[in-house]
């Protein structure tokens, strides 16, 4: 497998860090789990739960081992220790300065392992006024701008339904930002520290938005930015069964069709129209869309290339045949996870081990102490 050989110690717990050594563990690295005797890592009770631990934590941390190690005590820093002198990665997520209180920060493990690769993911990286503040998601998207960007025109913001913050601006820059390192290291010989800020990463996501402002000064409206929700083209719309029906014909061939299904023939030369007329539109679609059912519209639309789709639940998801087709639910060791989205055609990732009990594998490491 692509990351055979590489060996990972992570001492993260939750959502990015976990996360973001999963994607590494499925393919192919050895992935460690440093956890805190007895408690091990908050998700493993997190409800609800499959056999002993939670749901969510039996997905992140399939294909991982797990130790545990007390490292505020002696004993369990000096076992680390010989950890990292073997690993090529260490993750943690840790505020900045609690490594290096423990004696266990880059600076020290760098003269002990020249090549290992540390990654640090924080909220807010390790430099600047914010580096040891706390904070969660909601946090880091209402920091760069998008939370107030999220909702209806005239509406409050809307918490959006998935980690933005912890999975697109945390553990995936810090899955590139190992990859990056490791590719160097080819070259140097020599590891190097990752800093990966949550922020950061969500405001990197902004390309469609934030440059707009960098160069006009305009600021952005919530409900008013294009794919928004604003335009008549790219809206969501309820229909007679009180489902919902997913529209995005931006281009003009997709919004001709559109229009022509739903005989409103007027209103193709309208998709770039002011705000106010968009909206306009919008009421007069919805009022259409209302009077079939969803399963009718998708039959109507089935033959034709027009960018709308269902609003499916997981119910509906699960079972879906792209969905099905991609391999994206998969079933191993009597459990169902989603699966890998990276599709590597020689050397494809796999789950291979369901996620380890707490110090499952205290003996394989610590065997001779």
């Amino acid at each position: 497998m692509p990351l055979h050989s590489i060996r990972v110690l992570d001492l993260s717990r939750l959502l990015p860090g976990p996360f973001c050594t999963m994607i590494l563990a499925d393919f192919g690295a050895e992935v460690i789990k440093i956890e805190e005797p007895k408690l091990g890592d908050y998700a493993r009770f997190y409800e609800p739960k499959v056999d002993e631990y939670g749901a969510m934590f039996h997905s992140l941390n399939r294909n991982k081992k797990s130790v545990t190690l007390n490292l505020k005590d002696e004993e369990g820093k000096q076992k680390f220790l010989q950890l990292v002198k073997d690993a090529d990665v260490l993750v943690e997520s840790f505020r900045p300065g609690v490594m290096e209180r423990l004696g266990l920060n880059y600076e020290i493990l760098k003269e002990l392992n020249p090549r290992l690769i540390y990654c640090a993911i924080t909220g807010y990286g390790q430099t600047g006024p914010y580096a040891k503040l706390p904070g969660h998601d909601i946090n880091f998207i209402s920091y760069t701008g998008l939370l107030h960007l999220m909702g209806e025109r005239d509406g409050k913001p809307l918490v959006p339904a998935v980690q933005v913050g912890d999975i697109g601006g945390g553990a995936y820059p810090a899955v590139v930002g190992i990859l990056l390192a490791l590719q160097e290291r080819e070259k140097s010989g020599e590891g190097q520290f990752v800093d990966i800020s949550m922020l950061d990463g969500v405001l990197s996501w902004l390309q469609a938005t934030l440059p707009n402002y960098l160069m006009s000064g305009e600021e952005v409206q919530r409900g008013e930015q294009m794919l928004s929700g604003s335009l008549a083209c790219y809206e969501v719309y309820q229909t007679k069964d009180r489902r919902w029906l997913s529209v995005g014909a931006l281009e003009p061939k997709f919004w001709q069709t559109f229009c022509e299904t739903i005989g409103k023939l007027d209103f193709i030369e309208k998709l770039n129209a002011p705000i106010d007329e968009q909206y306009r539109m919008k009421h007069e679609i919805q009022s259409i869309i209302f009077t079939k059912n969803l399963d009718e519209w998708m039959e109507l639309f089935k033959n034709v290339e027009a960018c709308v789709s269902p609003v499916l639940d997981f119910s509906e998801v699960v079972e879906h045949p792209q969905v099905q087709a991609r391999e994206m639910i998969l079933e191993k060791h009597n459990q169902k996870y989603i699966g890998i989205p990276i599709k590597l055609s020689r050397t494809p990732g796999a789950i291979k081990t369901k996620a380890p009990n707490l110090g499952e594998h205290n003996d394989e490491f610590f065997k001779n102490e």
